[in-house]
């Protein structure tokens, strides 16, 4: 106990003492994702957030720029050929939501999901500077900053039984005049065979909805551990919520023996995608992106050197 308490007492002298658990910009990232051009009728299904690429981390803080991508889950968005997303006004009038188109002129999916399928992960770019002009209130984890990957995960000892915090809008709970995300606690339930490299995912102890698909998650800082091991000194983004694991239970004919109903319940488990998943995700969407750049140049490119040529061919011959 008295180790703790000096613990405790060294990281207030060190100035990095945290009381608020949850930084408030990290709720300011997190967006709410519904379909139907009819705001009446308008359904929210999901939940989505902004993450900050950093452009280059070598220069000072406070300089640097970044890229804006909308991340969420790739079944949140297949299907669907635009989304809404929501946001507050800094002025602290009625939120606004504004559609995103997810189809691409030549049919072709706009967003970007995981190369792997299985990996529930997917990106949209996102223009920072036209919410900016809308006066929209909105902030995103910084990916240099704001994240825990694989290597840091293994380096502060992160394990079963540390605490998390899961953002979203569960159950469609979304307010019509502002955005209020949801904040749920739990627990890393099993994260040894993610470390051990035996799974791509991890899962945690937290009740989640449909809804909450696409949500962050967070680990939750603690100044206290027990001997041997490192305590974590701040939030970070450690990953993004898939889904629950459901529980079935089957109803038997007591006749035929042959089962009726089926029964689907919420273990009140929840599978999570990792940090590193989502930045493969947006390697392949900003490469991608490029070739798509590269594709319109070359055309642009081509189509200026056949009309000089045509010009050439009908120019009148000079006496």
């Amino acid at each position: 106990m008295l180790e703790m308490l000096g613990a405790i007492v060294a990281l207030i002298f060190k100035g990095v003492f945290i009381m608020a658990l949850l930084p408030p910009v990290f709720l300011d990232a997190v967006v709410a994702i519904g379909f139907g051009d009819d705001p009446a009728k308008r359904q929210w299904i999901g939940t989505g957030f902004l993450f900050g690429k950093v452009v280059d981390p070598s220069i000072e803080e406070s300089k640097r720029q970044y890229k804006i991508w909308l991340i969420t889950n790739r079944h949140v968005l297949e299907g669907l050929k635009s989304i809404y997303i929501k946001f507050n006004s800094i002025q602290n009038t009625a939120s606004k939501d504004y559609k995103v188109e997810l189809i691409a002129r030549n049919g072709k999916p706009r967003w970007i999901g995981h190369q792997n399928t299985n990996i529930d992960v997917a990106s949209i770019i996102i223009n920072p500077a036209f919410l900016k002009t809308e006066q929209r209130k909105f902030s995103f984890f910084r990916s240099e900053l704001n994240t825990m990957k694989y290597a840091e995960i293994i380096n502060n000892q992160i394990t079963e039984g540390d605490r998390i915090f899961v953002l979203g809008f569960p159950m469609g709970l979304v307010a019509p005049d502002q955005q209020y995300v949801i904040c749920r606690g739990g627990y890393l339930a099993r994260i040894r065979d993610f470390k051990d490299k035996k799974s791509i995912d991890f899962i945690i102890d937290a009740t989640v909805f449909p809804g909450n698909s696409g949500g962050p998650v967070i680990i939750c800082p603690s100044a206290i551990a027990i001997q041997g091991t490192k305590p974590i000194l701040k939030a970070d983004l450690i990953g993004i919520v898939k889904s629950y694991v459901p529980y079935q239970d089957v109803a038997l004919s007591q006749q035929t023996r042959r089962p009726r109903i089926v029964f689907e319940e919420n273990t009140g488990l929840a599978i999570v995608e990792s940090v590193d998943s989502i930045l493969e995700t947006i390697e392949l969407a900003e490469k991608r992106l490029k070739g798509r750049i590269a594709q319109v140049k070359s055309k642009e490119k081509k189509k200026l050197i056949q009309n000089n040529k045509n010009n050439a061919t009908t120019a009148p011959n000079k006496a």
